[in-house]
């Protein structure tokens, strides 16, 4: 070959890849502008019905692929050239229809304002499907090459983004893949003869993108990222005095801070400090905001005058029982509980999994100031990675291990419809929190308790309960659990290494009687379990109604073993199940509107509940939230979990297969949702995986139905085999993707990021399954042979990692950072290598034998069921754990091994088709 084809050539095919790079870079741009404006679950949403549009345009091309086949040059121009408008055009105008997710049931306005940022965003990835539609149907005969060069530009440009995630604003993250679609516009019209009318009209584009982008939201006074007026952010650029005191933008989230006299952030603190208090600490707080989500209490270092102020915070519990104890803190976040433990502890060792929190408090002058430079404070040693690693591979033993309203954010981070992988509340986390404690130590947790009827703060106890047996088989744990709580505010678990003495009780005792929070449990704890039945049945009618709720009990086996409840004795909830987005207990409160009248007034907690009484002394009966939490520890400490298994909501515990404060609602119960959705908000993330389940699946199957309706006896009459050539590509685009998705949230385990986990991720599946497509033209005579040896080593290979990835990971986990992420990289390695041979193998057969509408619709089927296979993967990993989508992502290659061979079968008539 001459150079001048050879350069032709390079230019084509770096063409193709920066295309594909644009298409993923154009997605985490809209997930990223989404959790920072809403919220990513609508994000992930509309880009994966959005991704429908490969579906959409594989099924136009099918019904005229030989009128593609034809002018396959002109679509690419004209789809290339439109690539980039429509990225600007749709944000822009997406931007300008911002819905409302609170009143999405209730307001019908905002489900066409949904549909429209569907449709919208939908436009873009037409034009990029076009494209590539494009250059496979010319390419079919080498598809391995241009599948080659579309998988590692994919995975270069989400990489590209990732590290432009530092340098952009979210608003102006969309400049990625305008960036990447001029190259690429560039290198592909380099390679044609007649381009100068193509570049100049590339290049006015470009300049018109730009200045779309830039300066026609300047002169139309019109935002180009749009935040939700129920986002935490939202409240505090309302205040006003408010002012940001810092900012800074990186993959692990579009970080802010705020000052404002408005701000009060003392989560779960006593409404008795307003009794007991002189004075309360006026300006105390900074809001910190992480993809405005928030806020996270940024505290000053307060006087020693003002220091009594933390005797009222529930984190200040294990120092009741623990005078100046060696103390670590899981997570540093903005710094309370870290500020507790250095006013109570002679050392303190903090850990924090994201280095831009770090970067904040360590180089802002302003936030140094304000929290008298905390992070240098001489009795503080800091990890600057997740504390759950630490302590699982730590030699070290600490008196307290303090572990309070810790969250992670980043790039998944979802806002208040959370469905995401919270491992520092797993059963094998709190192995490792009870295993780091000295003799006699505290392992303290506390919980945002903002839900009735309850349901994190259930999983929380099932949870600790169950690492507790497993540390100490033979040990009663009864005596080792001290819970306390407060009302739709926080709630607190002590545990204690080797039981609490009886002094240790008068004092707790005295301290919670002090502060009037109510007590769930402690060693000696009595519990009326007359009180079981009716309460489970309560709540059960609460939501569902009294006849849902005897149909349910009597489907489900929930009354079977136990005796019938007695309605005339039944304890109603004292309040309606609460509608707030409230879904993520580890993610900080909303913060409330105005100011409080008197700052030293019981007002001066705004997360806290409302006064139960008009002085401190008085005893109010339990609510009913409290009786379920009695209830929930009787039953897991002395009847092994069996009676709060009937409750209304999951409780399982949280293990690494199944790490999610998610899912509550049983799968039994999901068809009674239906006409009372505006109760299940906090459960919308969930709901809406099977809503796009749904929409998926029906699309998927009206672009499989289109072809055959309008064209099965023309189009396809001469094919044989078509039902398995389905199935076949279904299987692939439902395995990939399960595979991948899976294994972002397993590498989250020894990463500690879920952005980091899903950049090396994605990167390394693509990556290595281009190389296997590239590799496999080298077995392509040879495939009927080759390809049944492939699928069964990839299925056993996947199989196998769901039963053996968690150990291996937790062993990575000890290394070094960076060996670390040299070890997930090739850990993806094998599997994707391989996973890259049947897409490649099988579309190159569909081109030689001239298949050429089977060619299109197969890549159509792929793309639909990829995307349902990502609306399954959440789905299957909150039911059954995320060890079984690895599993059954295996189990879907083997089922595509004999409906490969569907492939070769000759066309009918023995010539190609056109």
């Amino acid at each position: 070959m001459d150079a001048p084809r050879a350069q032709t050539n390079f230019f084509f095919y770096l063409a193709v890849a920066l295309i594909a790079g644009a298409v993923i870079a154009l997605q985490i741009s809209i997930m990223r502008i989404f959790s920072v404006g809403s919220w990513a679950h609508f994000g992930s949403m509309v880009v994966s019905l959005a991704m429908m549009g490969f579906g959409l345009t594989s099924v136009v091309m099918c019904a005229a692929n030989d009128w593609f086949d034809k002018h396959w040059q002109g679509v690419a121009n004209v789809s290339l050239l439109a690539f980039g408008p429509l990225i600007v055009a749709a944000n822009l105008l997406a931007q300008q229809i911002p819905f409302n997710a609170i009143f999405l049931i209730s307001d019908p306005v905002q489900k066409w304002k949904l549909f429209g940022n569907f449709a919208l965003y939908l436009t873009p990835f037409l034009a990029g499907a076009f494209f590539l539609g494009a250059v496979f149907l010319r390419m079919k005969e080498t598809f391995g090459r241009i599948y080659f060069a579309d998988l590692v530009g994919a995975g270069t440009g989400g990489l590209l983004l990732l590290g432009c995630l530092y340098l952009f604003r979210p608003e102006n993250l969309v400049v990625v893949p305008l960036t990447l679609w001029f190259a690429a516009g560039v290198l592909w019209f380099l390679a044609q003869a007649k381009r100068a009318a193509s570049l100049c009209t590339l290049l006015v584009l470009g300049v018109l993108c730009l200045a779309g982008h830039f300066w026609l939201p300047q002169q139309l006074a019109i935002p180009k990222l749009a935040v939700s007026d129920y986002k935490g952010v939202s409240y505090a650029r309302k205040f006003p005095d408010n002012q940001r005191v810092y900012e800074n933008a990186s993959p692990f989230g579009y970080l802010e801070v705020y000052s404002s006299s408005y701000l009060h952030f003392a989560p779960g603190l006593s409404d008795n400090a307003a009794f007991n208090l002189p004075e309360m600490p006026a300006n105390a707080y900074l809001g910190m905001y992480i993809d405005s989500e928030g806020p996270m209490g940024v505290m000053r270092k307060l006087s020693d005058a003002e220091s009594a102020y933390f005797r009222y915070l529930p984190m200040d519990y294990p120092y009741v029982i623990k005078k100046d104890p060696s103390t670590f803190v899981v997570q540093f976040g903005g710094g309370i509980s870290t500020r507790v433990a250095l006013h109570n502890s002679k050392h303190v060792t903090v850990a924090e999994g994201n280095p831009e929190i770090l970067n904040a408090f360590r180089n802002d002058k302003g936030l140094r100031d304000f929290s008298g430079d905390i992070l240098n404070d001489p009795k503080l040693d800091v990890i600057a990675y997740d504390g759950r690693l630490y302590l699982a591979n730590t030699d070290r033993r600490y008196d307290v291990i303090d572990l309070s309203l810790a969250d992670s954010a980043g790039l998944s981070s979802p806002g208040g419809f959370a469905i995401v992988e919270k491992y520092a509340y797993t059963r094998e986390a709190m192995r490792a929190y009870m295993h780091a404690l000295a003799d006699g130590g505290v392992l303290s947790v506390t919980l945002w308790n903002k839900e009735e009827p309850p349901k994190s703060v259930l999983k929380l106890y099932a949870t600790m309960v169950d690492a507790a047996r497993d540390v100490e088989p033979e040990a009663d744990v009864s005596k080792e659990f001290y819970a306390v709580a407060s009302y739709l505010s926080t709630a607190t678990v002590l545990y204690k290494r080797g039981g609490f003495s009886a002094d240790d009780l008068d004092k707790l005792h005295a301290h919670t009687h002090a502060m009037s929070f109510d007590e769930l449990t402690y060693p000696g704890f009595e519990f009326d379990a007359k009180q079981i039945a009716d309460s489970l049945k309560s709540y059960r009618e609460s939501i569902f109604g009294e006849d849902q709720a005897a149909k349910s009990a009597a489907a489900s086996g929930i009354a079977s073993g136990g005796a019938k409840p007695k309605a005339a004795t039944e304890i109603v909830p004292a309040a309606e199940p609460t509608t707030a987005p409230q879904a993520d207990p580890t993610a900080p409160a909303a913060d409330p509107t105005g100011p409080a009248a008197d700052p030293t007034g019981p007002a001066a907690d705004p997360t806290g509940p409302d006064a139960n009484a008009a002085s401190p002394e008085a005893t109010p009966a339990p609510v009913p939230a409290t009786v379920m939490g009695q209830l929930a520890w009787h039953s897991l400490l002395h009847g092994n979990g069996t009676d709060l298994a009937n409750y209304v909501f999951d409780t399982r515990p949280l293990t690494n297969n199944r790490p999610y404060f998610a899912a509550y609602v049983k799968p039994g119960d999901l068809t009674r949702t239906t006409d009372r959705l505006e109760i299940f908000q906090d459960e919308w993330g969930y709901l809406l995986l099977w809503a796009t389940l749904g929409i998926a699946a029906i699309a998927a199957l009206v672009l499989v139905a289109i072809p055959v309706l309008l064209g099965w006896r023309t189009i396809f009459s001469r094919t044989p085999g078509q039902l398995r050539v389905i199935l076949y590509f279904a299987c692939l685009g439902l395995g990939y993707i399960m595979v991948e998705v899976a294994l972002i949230a397993k590498f989250v385990l020894p990463l500690g990021n879920p952005t980091v986990s899903a950049s090396i991720l994605i990167t390394g599946m693509l990556v290595f399954s281009g190389l296997g497509s590239l590799t496999s033209e080298r077995f392509m005579d040879r495939a009927k042979v080759t390809m049944p040896v492939i699928f069964v080593a990839i299925g056993a290979l996947l199989i196998a990692y769901g039963f053996v990835i968690d150990p291996i990971l937790d062993a990575i986990g000890r290394l070094p950072y960076a060996l670390r992420l040299v070890c997930c990289f090739l850990l993806i390695a094998p599997p994707a290598f391989l996973m890259g041979f049947p897409m490649s193998t099988a579309m190159t057969w569909l081109g030689r034998l001239g298949k050429n509408a089977m060619f299109l619709w197969a890549w159509g089927i792929n793309g639909s069921f990829s995307v349902i296979g990502a609306a399954l993967v959440p789905i299957i990993a909150t039911s059954f754990g995320l060890a079984s989508v690895l599993q059954i992502s295996g189990i879907a290659y083997l089922i595509a091994a004999p409906a490969f061979f569907a492939i070769f079968l000759p066309v009918r008539g023995g010539t190609k088709m056109a």
